[in-house]
């Protein structure tokens, strides 16, 4: 009897995963490196322009705007 495609593969996902002992380490550096590319780096290269120029969401709302109809 043939199983549902998507249990196939999802079986074979799992045990795969399941068997790995090198393949676990990557995903934890594959985990911290994104994590440090999206959160870290966000908070100190990326502040949040509009938030710190702007008091009300209404002023920020008139500056996107504007920039999006005359953008310099």
């Amino acid at each position: 009897m043939k199983k549902n495609i998507f249990l196939r593969v999802f079986n074979f996902y799992y045990e795969g995963f399941r068997s790995m002992k090198l393949g676990r380490t990557l995903w934890l550096i594959i985990l911290i490196k994104l994590f440090v590319m999206f959160v870290i780096l966000k908070i100190f290269f990326f502040p949040n322009f509009l938030k710190t120029n702007f008091e009300t969401d209404q002023e920020r709302s008139d500056y996107v705007l504007e920039q999006l109809i005359n953008p310099k």
